[in-house]
């Protein structure tokens, strides 16, 4: 296909001066790939970060919160008993949890729901004790939203199905006490029930928070261990077909109860906060390469213009208006931005495969790292519309040049 005149004269520069292509070109390529690479990077850690949300958070939980005791008054005119609100102590229960467990499964946008019951656990072995989080659930369920099975170290937790007397516990715990599979263990909750169960399996789930505090039991068992009847129920967790619109999610659902329900991004506020800071931080960093690297361009195309200041007062007395001019310089940045931005994206690519190959170890994994075509296309337009940009300021400079002027001298 025949070039225009325009941009056979900036391919011609382009070719002519292949040493201050190639500098633009390369300084580009870094920026780019920079770019690509930290903020898959940072993508990355927000999904693992996610992940471990999720490992015992459910989109969404509703549960009974604490209310604080209020005045007591017979009339507007009475005097106030109570004048120092305190947190009334009533029971956590949800009344009739499993009726209100299938209304909440009706709702079409929920694509999972559980009952648990929680409760404060001691963990006993001889003089040691730790304390920690006994969570009372049927655990094949439990497994299919949480996916727990994936962090089981030793045994299964089908062994906890049905039974009564077994318990699931946390690595920490199971170091700390120096006990395995098969052992048992005297566990004992705050109202003073005390039994023996027997360890049918251990999880590592990365966290130390959980792994040196939680286990899991049935929920008959964790019912005992409160004094509890067979009806008692303290959360209620549910999944949604999309995690980011739960805000939306949560209004519907308290429109059928009247307890507390409330999305995993309000109970981990500060993880979420920790994660959009990070993320704002690399991209600034990425973003800030990209735009010294712009400046490389910009240079180059000052110099040129400087260099062949006689060159564009002929083009212009010959006939060539400003905009003829702009569409040559511009053209160069692009062609240099496209070369470098390409380049860039294919060593980015590289780079962030070769990351996602390194073994970090349990229970990490491979670094969380992997190839996202969205950022690919944002660094790709990125790329190009900040070198279009360091093209396009000198090429106003040239379009202004006064041939006249230029003869004079």
């Amino acid at each position: 296909m025949k070039l225009s005149i325009n941009n056979d004269i900036a391919l011609t520069h382009i070719v002519t001066r292949k040493k201050q292509t190639f500098v633009a070109a390369l300084g580009v390529t870094i920026g780019v790939a920079i770019y690509l690479f930290m903020n898959s990077l940072s993508s990355g850690f927000t999904n693992f970060s996610r992940d471990n949300i999720f490992q015992s958070n459910a989109h969404i939980k509703i549960y009974k919160s604490d209310e604080l005791s209020k005045p007591l008054q017979e009339n507007p005119k009475a005097i106030t008993v109570i004048h120092n609100p305190q947190i009334t102590t009533t029971s956590k229960t949800i009344i009739n949890p499993q009726a209100l467990l299938y209304r909440v499964k009706q709702e079409p946008y929920i694509t999972n729901a559980v009952v648990q019951v929680d409760f404060v656990a001691f963990y006993n072995r001889g003089k040691t004790q730790i304390k920690g989080s006994g969570n009372g659930v049927n655990m094949l369920e439990y497994s299919n939203m949480f996916n727990t099975n994936k962090y089981m170290v030793a045994g299964s937790i089908q062994d906890l199905q049905g039974n009564l007397n077994g318990i699931i516990i946390g690595k920490g715990i199971a170091e700390k006490l120096s006990l395995g599979l098969g052992d048992n263990i005297t566990v004992s909750s705050s109202y003073g029930v005390s039994k023996v169960l027997r360890i049918v399996g251990i999880f590592n789930m990365g966290n130390s928070l959980m792994d040196d505090s939680k286990s899991f039991v049935n929920i008959s068992t964790a019912q005992q261990f409160l004094k509890e009847n067979a009806s008692f129920v303290t959360t209620i967790y549910a999944n949604t077909l999309d995690a980011d619109k739960t805000l939306g999610f949560v209004e519907k659902l308290q429109s059928l109860t009247e307890y507390r329900v409330e999305d995993w991004q309000t109970t981990n506020a500060d993880v979420i906060s920790g994660d959009k800071t990070r993320r704002a931080m690399m991209g600034a960093i990425s973003l800030s390469i990209l735009l010294v690297a712009s400046f490389g361009i910009y240079n180059i195309l000052s110099a040129t213009i400087t260099q062949k200041i006689n060159d564009i007062a002929i083009l212009k007395a010959m006939g060539f208006k400003g905009g003829d001019v702009i569409k040559i310089f511009v053209s160069e940045a692009f062609i240099m931005g496209i070369i470098g931005t390409v380049i860039g994206l294919c060593c980015g690519a590289i780079l962030i495969t070769i990351m996602s190959k390194v073994y970090m170890g349990p229970p990490v994994g491979y670094f969380p790292i992997k190839i996202e075509p969205k950022l690919f296309a944002q660094s790709f337009i990125l790329g190009i519309f900040i070198t279009f940009c360091a093209g396009y300021f000198p090429a106003r400079k040239a379009a202004n040049v006064d041939p006249v002027e230029i003869f004079r001298k």
